[in-house]
């Protein structure tokens, strides 16, 4: 039976998502956006920093349930084209001029804990 306490896949993912900004805003970063949508694509986080405007993916997991996929794995290529293609309306629509970069963040969490990985450059716009 589940724990009726133990949050939901999807307050997991927004504390995660939170866990993020602010590890980025502490790292240097300006949030542009999140959750931005375009069509069926979303993109969790638009960050800049510098020169570069970043499109960030985040999976949050439970410790319980740890990381032990490749990065093609947590990101398909179907997702992958997905965001490059959002990503390209965002850079056209809002006319940035700026380098495009597609990272990924990893958060472990636990009621009391976390990690967090942030990879950058974690795929790019070859596809």
């Amino acid at each position: 039976m589940k724990n009726p306490k133990a949050p939901t896949t999807k307050q997991t993912g927004n504390r995660g998502e939170q866990l993020s900004v602010s590890f980025l805003e502490k790292n240097g970063y300006t949030i542009l956006e999140r959750n931005w949508f375009y069509h069926k694509a979303e993109v969790d986080i638009i960050a800049q920093k510098g020169n570069f405007v970043a499109f960030i993916e985040v999976k949050t997991r439970s410790k319980k349930n740890h990381f032990s996929e490749e990065i093609g794995d947590l990101i398909s290529i179907g997702q992958q084209k997905r965001i490059i293609n959002a990503a390209h309306h965002y850079i056209v629509q809002k006319d940035i001029d700026c380098e495009a970069r597609f990272d990924l963040i990893l958060i472990l969490i636990d009621d009391k804990d976390f990690t967090i990985e942030h990879i950058e450059e974690a795929f790019y716009p070859t596809l």
